[in-house]
């Protein structure tokens, strides 16, 4: 069974750049034609060698049934013994030629046909596959509080149709969380937003937290489930949540095409801090915070936060071969930050398909008078070209945000000026190498950004 993982193997390229190349070549994703490909091997299966449903499923690559018979469905609008049932003789020879059709295809650009081969190993200057995207987490909450979206003209609409069709984005990400209080952001919330997300065409990217609430460079809080858990027993934790919650996904026929393994990692993974009775971290005299418990911070426990990327990322692979595992950390402009920590991942063994960068400028200047929105934009620019070059991966910034305030109309102005910058650069100057831009949390209320 051909697999992403193979093609980029074998022509020595990373997910990413395979994912674009294919596009351009097919006119869809990577993950897209195999998954077409696979489909069609399993009706051969079923007409030419006279296989059963289980038996053509498992020689075209799907081990899960349940996932096999939900792909079938979604390509030909009925289940693999309903088409079978309705095929008339004659359109089995038809059926017959497009398959060797599309494995010849197949075969031929991606092993034996040198031009393709070519236009494959280059890299992309054109970004026919740059997307737009939203983190949207905490849209189920504000649903549940009766808030209402409406476009421009006054129109009531639901909000990811109308980002989708006002705004053209084309992505969604999705954050989970291991056992949260009250049910916001787990496992169940994530399927009923990426069923949404699925059903308007739209890509998912799911963001790992590894917690039961927030994980950021501040603190990466331990699950309170896994608290006392050996770094053994910690990455298996890793491992089973990261396949119980892809699972489900594919279960229900939802397959994302971006999965992080933790958010904003800079200083590691699951190291808990102390915090104060509404959840924010306690600062010691010096302003750092107090750890309390610790298993994968990168300064004191290196070879574990490499360890715990690693446990995620081939538990990604296990579920979703196909999906391009991202490690995202923040403060996109700080190249020396990106150096040392994808740098201690490699060294100990972990491993990524694609690196996702912050980008808050207004965030970047609080407290450093130095710096100003300009300069962190063009070294985040600058760093998106680095990070590519040197790790031989492709990037994209998976949380950005501006400064919003509507009782000052220039402020609002400069936020569009800058996002306006942000997303032309990252598209047309990093050679083709940065993915997308996503931006956080757009449907709330101003406030901050």
């Amino acid at each position: 069974v051909i697999t992403m993982a193979m093609i980029a193997d074998s022509l020595q390229m990373n997910h990413a750049t395979i994912h674009h190349k294919i596009r351009l070549l097919t006119g869809l994703s990577g993950s897209d034609y195999i998954l077409k490909v696979r489909l069609q091997h399993s009706l051969h299966q079923m007409i030419h060698e006279h296989r059963n449903v289980s038996e053509a499923a498992n020689e075209s690559g799907f081990k899960d049934l349940s996932y096999f018979r939900n792909c079938f469905k979604d390509e030909y609008g009925m289940t693999p013994m309903e088409y079978l049932d309705r095929l008339p003789a004659r359109d089995i020879t038809n059926l017959k030629k497009t398959i060797k059709t599309m494995k010849q295809r197949l075969i031929a650009m991606l092993l034996s046909f040198p031009l393709a081969v070519v236009v494959l190993a280059q890299p992309a200057t054109a970004q026919a596959d740059f997307v737009k995207g939203a983190d949207v987490g905490f849209l189920q909450g504000q649903e549940r509080r009766g808030v209402k979206f409406h476009d421009r003209n006054g129109k009531e609409r639901e909000c990811l149709e109308l980002l989708k069709n006002d705004y053209q984005l084309s992505a969604i990400r999705m954050r989970v969380w291991v056992n949260p209080r009250g049910g916001d952001c787990d496992k169940f919330a994530l399927l009923a937003m990426a069923k949404r997300v699925k059903a308007l065409g739209m890509e998912l990217m799911v963001d790992f937290h590894y917690s039961d609430s927030w994980a950021d460079p501040a603190k990466q809080p331990i699950p309170k489930a896994w608290l006392g858990h050996s770094f053994e027993e910690m990455k298996q934790d890793v491992r089973n949540h990261t396949i119980e919650v892809l699972s489900l996904l594919k279960a229900n026929g939802i397959q994302p095409r971006w999965v992080q393994v933790g958010n904003e990692t800079t200083n590691g993974m699951l190291w808990s801090v102390k915090t104060n009775e509404r959840g924010w971290e306690v600062k010691d005299s010096l302003g750092n915070t107090i750890i309390t418990h610790s298993r994968g911070h990168i300064k004191t426990e290196p070879r574990q936060y490499a360890g715990f990327i690693r446990a995620g990322y081939d538990a990604v692979k296990e579920v979703f071969p196909d999906a391009i595992v991202i490690v995202h950390l923040d403060r996109g402009h700080r190249q020396s930050l990106y150096d040392y920590n994808l740098d201690t991942i490699l060294k100990y063994g972990g491993k990524f398909d694609m690196v996702g960068m912050s980008l808050y400028p207004y965030w970047a200047m609080e407290g450093h008078p130095e710096l100003n929105a300009d300069d962190i934009i063009s070294d985040c620019i600058k760093n998106i070209r680095h990070v590519s070059e040197k790790y031989k991966c492709d990037v994209m910034i998976v949380e950005t945000g501006y400064e919003v305030d509507e009782q000052h109309p220039e402020k609002m102005e400069e936020g569009r000026r800058q996002l306006a910058r942000v997303v032309r650069e990252s598209r047309n100057e990093t050679g083709g190498h940065c993915r997308g831009v996503f931006y956080w949390e757009p449907q709330c209320l101003p406030g901050g950004y």
